[in-house]
């Protein structure tokens, strides 16, 4: 048989491959080939490249040791928790020995949590609605707002509201007060016995979702909770081993019992304040920022004057006034493209306002939606929220991979809004195992019923990184949070050397584990 010439070229091409591989079996065993396949995908996965110290192996012998012992039992029962709804799986998550290890580990950052969703609901219902001067009001749907007022405010018309109440007085009306205390507490959180029953489908699990920050507005935006809330949500954080938060933040005005109204630039002021006065009772701790947002429901001439507003602030208060950033449901609002006008609007005055932006959190490939992850790159936004979609995208996550840009990775709200329901099969387990570049944060974690970001860790470490997830990823995953945050290169460099101790303590501890 001749092979010759153009025609012959794909038979001689397939004659050699046959050969080579003849070759390849025959010289090189195949537990061999095996294992140097293993070893080059270990290298290559998040935090492959890290090369651990003595006591970090026993350390990770002792963590690696509970985890395989979790995930065993959890094939013999069939119950494992990142498979399950996390409302679900919240209980035995808890009980968890790795969970309990992952709570003192010191987690570097979160750098993708909302300003008004960072505490839960407990506090807001036993402490903030028994305070004096709390008034409520009902809407013909149902519906609750809050006021704080004295004297007793007006019902404007035109209003839903019906006439305001003070909380107290309507309190001694009730002849059961935890059951309503609990039903406020129902509205203030998405936790519930039966999630999908609840939540059948996203734009169900939005509308509740969308509808609790509408509810507690009056609570945490009344100046004395507006401080209180900041405070208790560092505090939270910092005894979940997490020493800096990014927050994206509306900066909604801020009122006071008369009715006074602060601007955008008190509340900055004031959080910076609140972080100050923080940092001062609780070492180690580094910081607070803002990522100034608005949301993707409102028109281009609004989002202008946004963009124009977040360059004045981030000018005004360049070290806590970080960047910008779009929220809301992508599936149903603007897309970045939309609204590229209003953003190029920095770049065109010849002034740098870093972007942030939310993109790829959607399921519906090829949708215009699904393009915010090309915009976001061409818009240079320096890291990504979610990025869920990004798999589908081979040269945006290339370009990312290259310029070094993260996606913020947040399981729990990924599960909890509907976009995968078995965390194993989340798309992050894919770009872990390559090691892209990327951080683990907590979005809502109040409204979901967690708190600070260990959840989210635990969700990460066991589900999507599977049995290859080891110490090794948590360490990189940590170093991260402050390698990709807003912080200056300096204030990074001591952040690093802070945490650099408290996971040296960690790891001691844990090696001396039984």
């Amino acid at each position: 048989m001749s092979v010759s010439g153009p025609s012959g070229l794909p038979a001689l091409l397939s004659l050699l491959f046959a050969v080579a591989i003849a070759f390849f079996c025959s010289a090189i065993p195949i537990d061999d080939a095996r294992n140097r396949l293993l070893a080059k995908e270990k290298m290559m996965q998040l935090g492959g490249r890290l090369v651990l110290r003595e006591q970090e192996m026993e350390a990770n012998e002792k963590l690696m040791a509970l985890k395989k012992a979790e995930m065993t039992e959890a094939m013999k029962t069939q119950k494992f928790p990142p498979s399950m709804h996390f409302f679900e799986a919240k209980g035995l998550i808890e009980k968890s020995q790795v969970f309990s290890v992952l709570k003192k580990m010191p987690k570097g950052a979160a750098l993708h949590v909302h300003d008004f969703s960072i505490l839960g609901g407990d506090w807001l219902v036993k402490n903030v609605t028994y305070r004096p001067y709390c008034h409520i009001c009902f809407t013909p749907t149902g519906a609750i707002q809050f006021k704080f007022a004295h004297p007793t405010p007006p019902t404007l018309k035109p209003s839903n509201c019906s006439e305001w109440i003070l909380l107290e007085t309507y309190r001694k009306q009730l002849q059961n007060v935890t059951e309503f205390d609990n039903r406020l507490l129902e509205t203030f959180t998405l936790m519930t016995e039966n999630p999908e029953a609840v939540y059948p489908d996203q734009g169900a699990v939005w509308s509740k979702f969308e509808s609790i920050f509408f509810t507690i507005s009056g609570l945490v935006h009344y100046a004395p909770v507006f401080r209180d809330y900041i405070f208790k949500g560092l505090q939270e954080f910092y005894q979940d081993n997490v020493l800096y938060l990014e927050l994206r933040a509306m900066l909604f005005p801020v009122y006071e019992l008369d009715g006074q109204v602060h601007s955008k630039e008190w509340s900055v002021k004031t959080y910076e304040e609140v972080a100050d006065e923080f940092a001062r009772d609780h070492p180690g701790f580094v910081g607070l920022r803002i990522i100034y947002t608005d949301h993707r429901i409102k028109d281009v001439p609004l989002i202008t004057q946004s963009v124009k507003v977040a360059m004045e602030l981030h000018a005004q208060f360049p070290r806590t006034v970080v960047g910008f950033d779009l929220v809301g449901r992508e599936d149903t609002g603007h897309t970045l493209y939309e609204y590229r006008e209003a953003l190029l609007i920095p770049t065109l005055q010849g002034l740098r306002l870093p972007y942030f932006f939310h993109a790829g959190e959607t399921d519906w490939q090829g949708t215009s939606t699904d393009t915010n992850l090309l915009d976001a790159l061409v818009l240079n936004s320096t890291r990504i929220g979610h990025g869920f979609a990004l798999g589908k995208h081979p040269a945006v996550m290339a370009h990312f991979r290259k310029k070094d840009i993260p996606i913020e990775v947040c399981p729990i709200s990924n599960q909890v809004l509907k976009l995968v329901s078995d965390l194993r099969n989340h798309p992050a387990a894919a770009l872990m195992a390559t090691g892209h570049p990327m951080v683990i944060s907590s979005d809502d974690p109040g409204l979901f019923g967690s708190r600070g970001l260990s959840y989210d860790f635990y969700e990460a470490f066991m589900g999507i990184g599977g049995l290859k997830a080891d110490l090794r990823t948590l360490k990189q995953l940590a170093m991260n949070s402050i390698k990709y945050s807003a912080l200056l290169c300096t204030d990074k460099t001591a952040f690093m050397r802070a945490w650099e101790e408290r996971w040296n303590d960690f790891i001691a501890d844990l090696a001396k584990r039984p």
